[in-house]
C-alpha cells in the first residue's frame, strides 16, 4: 500500500506529519510505502532531525518513503474554494490527485478541513447516489466505539442528506468496526418520533422505511453510554455542526476527567491518560471522508505524531477493507429498492 501524507498541514506541521509518518512506517509491513508530500527541502531537513535522534533508523526506512515535490502550502485560514483554484500545487491538492490518478492509495492530512473536502470531491468524485459526503468518527463509548457522521462536513444537512449518512455509516460500521448488523440511532433532543426539527422529523420517517437496522432517535446522553434504551448502538446520524460540536465537547471532557481523576488520586497525569486512552482523540488518529471515490483521512489540526501515526493506519484499514467499493455496492442497493418502492 501507498500513503500520501499532507507533510505541511496541520497546526504543527512539518514535525507532527513526518514524526507521524515515521511511526506508523515503523508498525506497519515493509511492503507499505509513505509518501510526504510538500516542500521537499523543509521535508528533507525535518526527516534529518527526526533521524538523528534514533541512529539507525535512516538506513531501515529511507528506501520506504517517498518526498513528493508540492511547492504551496493551504493554511488552516484559507476560504477552500480559493485554496482549490489557487494553490493547485499545494501538498493538499497534489495528495488528493495522486489518490485519484492511481499514484497512491490513500491520502492523510491534518491541515484545512473544507479545502480537504473540496480537494476531494473535485478530483476524487462523489459515489452515485450521494449529494455530499460525511466524515466519520469513531467515539469512545462505555461499551463498543460508535460512529458519528457527519463529524463537520456538513454545517446544514436535509433529511434525504442524513438517511444517505445513515446507509454509508452502516457500511463502515461492518468493514471497519465488525458490526454484523449496525443499529442506526438518530441524534434529537428526544426520543420520541416527533422530537427534532424538520429534517430530524423527516428523516426519521424515512429512516424506517430504508431497511436499515434504524433503532430511533437517540439523545446526547446515549452517546456516552453507547447504547440507548432500546439497546446497543453503532451507528449516530446527525448534521455537521451538532456533530462537530459533540466531537469538540468530547475532546475537552476527555482532557479535563483526565485531569481530575489524576488530581483526586494523587497519580501522574500521564499514566492515567494512558489508562484511558480509549477516550484520547489521538488514539483514534483520523476520520475518514465517506462517500468519495477513494481513502482520504481527515485528521484533526492540532495533531500530535501519535494521531498522525493512528490517522495513518485508519487510512491502511479503510483500504484493506475495500470500504469504497463496498459503500457504491450498498448505495446502489438502497437506489434499487427505492425504485422499487416507487413503482410500486
Amino acid at each position: 500500500m501507498r500513503i500520501a501524507v499532507d507533510a505541511m498541514g496541520g497546526d504543527f506541521a512539518p514535525r507532527a506529519p513526518i514524526a507521524g509518518a515515521l511511526a506508523a512506517l515503523r508498525r506497519l509491513p515493509e511492503t507499505h510505502r509513505i509518501q510526504l508530500v510538500g516542500q521537499g527541502a523543509v521535508i528533507e531537513q525535518e526527516l534529518a532531525a527526526c533521524w538523528a535522534e534514533e541512529p539507525g533508523a535512516e538506513a531501515r526506512e529511507r528506501s520506504r518513503l517517498e518526498v513528493v515535490e508540492a511547492p504551496e502550502v493551504i493554511g488552516m485560514a484559507d476560504r477552500p474554494s480559493v485554496a482549490l483554484r489557487g494553490k493547485v500545487n499545494s501538498s493538499m491538492v497534489v495528495g488528493v490527485r495522486r489518490v485519484a490518478d492511481g499514484l497512491a492509495d490513500a491520502f492523510v492530512s491534518a491541515g484545512n478541513t473544507g479545502a480537504q473536502m473540496a480537494a476531494s470531491l473535485a478530483h476524487l468524485k462523489l459515489l452515485p447516489g450521494l449529494s455530499r459526503p460525511a466524515i466519520g468518527t469513531v467515539f469512545p463509548t462505555a461499551g463498543a466505539p460508535v460512529l458519528v457522521l457527519d463529524a463537520g462536513a456538513n454545517m446544514d444537512c436535509s433529511a434525504e442528506e442524513l438517511v444517505q449518512f445513515a446507509r454509508i455509516g452502516t457500511v463502515y460500521a461492518r468493514a471497519l468496526l465488525g458490526r454484523a448488523n449496525p443499529a442506526v440511532g438518530l441524534l434529537s433532543v428526544g426520543e420520541e418520533p416527533e422530537k427534532g426539527n424538520l429534517a430530524v422529523k423527516d428523516a426519521h420517517k424515512r429512516l424506517l422505511a430504508a431497511g436499515l437496522n434504524f433503532v430511533g432517535n437517540v439523545e446526547g446522553r446515549d452517546l456516552p453510554r453507547g447504547a440507548c434504551d432500546r439497546g446497543p448502538i453503532d451507528v449516530v446520524v446527525c448534521d455537521g455542526f451538532t456533530g462537530n460540536v459533540i466531537l469538540k465537547f468530547y475532546e475537552g471532557l476527555a482532557a479535563m476527567l483526565i485531569g481530575r481523576i489524576a488530581a483526586a488520586a494523587g497519580a501522574d497525569a500521564a499514566a492515567v491518560g494512558r489508562a484511558m486512552a480509549d477516550v484520547d482523540p489521538d488514539e483514534h488518529g483520523g476520520a475518514p471522508l465517506l462517500g468519495v471515490r477513494g481513502v482520504s483521512i481527515i485528521a484533526h489540526g492540532k495533531s500530535s505524531p501519535r494521531a498522525v501515526a493512528n490517522a495513518i493506519l485508519v487510512a491502511v484499514r479503510a483500504w484493506e477493507s475495500g470500504m469504497t467499493a463496498e459503500l457504491e455496492a450498498r448505495l446502489a442497493e438502497g437506489a434499487a429498492q427505492a425504485a422499487r418502492e416507487g413503482a410500486a
